[in-house]
Formats: C-alpha cells, structure tokens, sequence
C-alpha cells in the first residue's frame, strides 16, 4: 500500500489529493520533515474548511450572496462602520448576542445582515436566514406532534436571521409564533433581525403590547442596535441607470 492510499485509509482525503505535488515540492526545496508533515496537514485543513464552507452556504437558505466589501458605506454616513467592525469580530456570536438593523425599506440591512451571516459561514458557525412570513407559515402549517421539533430547527444554526419584521402586519397567532422562536434562541444562540418598525412600534404591528415587550425583552437583553437613516440604496441604483440612459 503507497502513501496516498494509506493517507486515504485513515480519512486524509485532501492530504491524499495534494500529496503528489506537496512532495515534488518538498524535494525541489529540500523540505524537512517536519515542514512536509506541515504542509500535508494544511492542504487537509484547508480543503476541510472550504469544504465546511461550501455545506454551510447550501444549508443557510439566503436568498442572494452578500459581503461587506460589496456594502457602499459612503452612500449612508448614518451607518457607524466602527460598529459593523465590531460585529465582524464576531463576538456577539460568542455572547449569544442579538443584532438589530432597523431603518425605512432600501437602506442596506438585509445586506448588512447576509454579510454577517457569510461572515459568520467563513470562520465555521452555522448560519440561517428566513423571513417572519416563512417562520408563520412553516409553523402554522405544522402538524402537533412535529411541532416541538420544527421549533427545534430554528435554534440549530449558531446565527438565525429573520428578515422583513414589520413589513406585513402579524395576527396574534403569528406574533406567538414569531414570540415562541425567538424564545427557544434566547441566551442560547444569536438572532439578527432586519425592521423597518421601530421598536417603540412593535406593540402596534405584533398586535399585542405585552407579548411585544416580553419578545422585545429577550431580544434587547443582549444586543447591538443599528439604527440607518438615509436614502435607499435601490433608488440610487434607479437614478443611476436613468443616468446612462439620458
């Protein structure tokens, strides 16, 4: 049995893969071997991680593939980029903080939201995005004895992202719904929320004041708020096109 088939044998698939060229490497450089075994281990890592990356997009359900080098700062000065660099860190994983982008339609926030998810994608945490709209309509559709278990999947992923809160108004039903994920979640996992509400607003749209201020408990209790004021994003897009075509 070569090396290559015993690397196999013991789940070194991408060390395997690599091992050709790593050696013909080592023996231009004159590697010890040390650093062989060192570059070996890293084709292997690496591989694994890209691999865990690339499991980990599939799985996230986002509508669209977003990054914060893709997020024009400068067209909304009301965004602090000190803060977004202090989400980037990821800390607010490590707290089970919540993270909350609130301000009018086109501002940037389901961007801004994405782009942590990937973040999140690219050092290894799960991350899943959804819409108020999707979690009612899954739950409400949901047989009693799946119930506890669907609730369940909403708490798996280390980032859940929930998408368009105040756009569509919410009966109590699906306010309790909504109440009842972000429970399961509560000191255990992060939530990042997009609103156009603000949240002195959210008694009104969840049509009830006191289940709102028990959800808005769980949520503020460990959380960043960023508030974005501003122009939209899409009408700059809009003005720009009408732009060229003059």
């Amino acid at each position: 049995m070569n090396v290559v088939e015993r690397l196999k044998e013991v789940g070194l698939h991408h060390a395997a893969s690599g091992y050709e060229a790593i050696a013909r490497e080592a023996a231009e450089k004159n590697f010890s071997y040390e650093e062989f075994i060192s570059r070996l281990a890293e084709q292997e890592k690496r591989e694994r991680s890209r691999r865990r990356e690339e499991v980990l997009l599939r799985l996230s359900n986002f509508p669209v593939i977003k990054t914060f080098e893709g997020f024009d700062f400068s067209f909304n000065p009301s965004i602090e980029k000190k803060v977004i660099e202090e989400l980037r860190t990821l800390r607010f994983i490590e707290e089970r903080s919540n993270v909350l982008f609130l301000g009018p339609p086109g501002v940037g926030k389901t961007h801004l939201a994405i782009a942590l998810g990937v973040e999140a994608i690219k050092k290894g945490c799960g991350a899943y995005f959804t819409t108020v709209d999707e979690i009612a309509r899954r739950l409400r559709t949901t047989k009693e004895e799946h119930f506890p278990r669907r609730l369940r999947n909403y708490a798996k992923a280390q980032v859940l992202i929930i998408d368009e809160i105040g756009y569509l108004p919410l009966d109590k039903e699906e306010a309790n719904l909504l109440f009842q994920v972000i429970s399961t979640r509560y000191e255990k996992g992060s939530i990042v929320i997009t609103s156009n509400k603000s949240i002195v607003d959210w008694g009104e749209y969840l049509a009830d004041s006191v289940l709102a201020s028990a959800l808005l408990d769980r949520l503020l209790h460990h959380s960043y708020v960023i508030n974005i004021k501003g122009k939209s994003f899409r009408i700059k897009d809009k003005l720009k096109a009408g732009e060229k075509g003059k």
